[in-house]
């Protein structure tokens, strides 16, 4: 290969992953997944939530602040042993999760879920039935992604954004128009300046782009929150840094936005979220292949997966039968506990390597999500399931997305059409008339997506 095509190989390898967010509907489903899967967990365990991770559970306040003196895990339910902290940090939360899954300011939101996550489960680590620990990492890479493109009320305001822009626009071209005509009529310099003042006066009353006054309130509290919390003890030095600095970006991401938004600074600043967005989820894809690599390799050498038997024992076991008939009529099958054995050790084997091959893939990813929807029925482990199915949501083709997200729209159109009668306004969907970001977005132009 020669000097000049490596060159240009390499320039369009920069260019795809600094041009746009990848994967927009796969990190988006990702979003999705893992705030409703949370969610759903803290409003189960709503009953028992303090002796779970509360006052009242059997890993008591003391027991948690010596393990975490220990390993420097972060939580801030160590900052105090009240009753009332711990309600207010398991409510914060829900909402967090909440928000996150309606995709309500995600950059600020994805932080607050990913510190209630890491919060709770820190504090109780031996409340957990694997999923947990998907949730705990997902939740830091969240942070890092741009997935709130589509299927999200940041991205309904975008759009909302944008046509006001447009329309702003079209009437200053408007405007310039008109003015430049009538300076040309009269070809006197007294009413060429008075055209060009009506010009600029049209420009000033053309509609604009709203001032993001929520933006700026929510980063002001949460900046005064994060000195209290610097001033009191408790944050140590290295999380204190990473907040303040994911503080910092969020500001100056704002300024800029605000006052240059055409400008070098905002274009490097794009090209900087991307590049972090698409690292984020290839460590997401990476993730998700060495979880099943190493879970199918481990099977692999325990006798029990050997011989075809493994699926037997939890069948019999009351903590994994909820359904004990079901149970029962699965684990008296021996053809049919080998077989599952055997491909439950070879879906997980061979999916890492599946992913050159499209159609491969997919096959092996629909087995995959089939299994954990099958271990959240007969073995009584849903939110195991739902963490999993969350994180192979990551490799769904892009064209099923958006197919799904279409009919969704149809479905909610309708419901909402019963509900409200009345016209229907144009565009008010939170992915456009068809499950797609916006026309004429030049980066939906660009984007490409990692799984096709």
């Amino acid at each position: 290969m020669s000097v000049t095509r490596l060159a240009g190989t390499l320039a369009r390898g920069i260019t795809r992953v600094t041009g746009g967010a990848l994967g927009p509907y796969q990190s988006a489903v990702v979003r999705i997944g893992f705030s409703f899967t949370w969610l759903v967990f803290l409003l189960r365990e709503w009953p028992h939530r303090r002796e779970l991770y509360g006052p009242d559970g059997p890993w008591s306040w003391d027991m948690a602040r010596q393990l975490i003196d220990g390993n420097g895990a972060f939580t801030v339910l160590m900052w105090s042993d009240g009753r009332l902290w711990f309600e207010t940090v398991y409510l914060l939360s829900v909402a967090a999760s909440a928000l996150l899954l309606l995709g309500w300011r995600t950059r600020t939101v994805s932080v607050l879920f990913m510190v209630g996550v890491l919060s709770l489960q820190n504090r109780s680590v031996f409340m957990g039935d694997g999923g947990d620990n998907v949730i705990h990492l997902m939740a830091i890479y969240l942070v890092l992604t741009r997935c709130g493109r589509v299927w999200s009320l940041d991205a309904r305001r975008e759009r909302r954004r944008r046509r006001a822009r447009e329309s702003g626009s079209a009437g200053g071209e408007a405007a310039e128009v008109h003015g430049a005509g009538e300076a040309g009529e009269a070809g006197e310099i007294g009413e060429a300046r008075e055209a060009g003042e009506a010009t600029a006066a049209a420009r000033t009353a053309a509609p604009r782009a709203p001032r993001d006054v929520t933006g700026v309130v929510l980063w002001s509290l949460l900046g005064l929150v994060l000195a209290l919390a610097s001033l009191l003890p408790g944050l140590s030095t290295g999380w204190a840094v990473v907040f303040w600095g994911l503080w910092l970006v969020h500001a100056l991401w704002w300024a800029v936005n605000r006052y240059v938004p055409g400008g070098e600074l905002r274009a490097v600043l794009d090209m900087t979220a991307n590049l972090v967005h698409n690292a984020a989820l290839f460590v997401i894809m990476a993730e998700v292949c060495l979880i099943y690599a190493t879970a199918g390799w481990y099977k692999v050498q325990g006798s029990r997966w050997q011989d075809g038997t493994a699926l037997h024992y939890p069948l019999h076991l009351d903590y994994f039968t909820p359904w004990p008939a079901l149970s029962e009529v699965l684990g008296s099958n021996g053809v049919m506990v080998m077989l599952i054995t055997y491909g439950t050790v070879i879906v997980q084997v061979a999916f890492p390597f599946t992913l050159f091959n499209r159609r491969v893939k997919n096959v092996l990813l629909a087995a995959m999500m089939t299994e954990h929807f099958a271990i959240s029925v007969v073995l009584g482990l849903p939110f195991f399931s739902l963490a999993m199915i969350a994180a192979d949501a990551v490799f769904l083709p892009t064209g099923f997305l958006r197919a799904t997200g279409r009919i969704a729209g149809r479905i909610t159109g309708r419901a909402r059409d019963r509900l409200l009668p009345g016209p229907r306004r144009r565009g008010g969907g939170t992915d456009g008339p068809a499950g797609k970001p916006a026309a004429g977005d030049p980066e939906d132009r660009r984007r490409r997506t990692l799984v096709g």
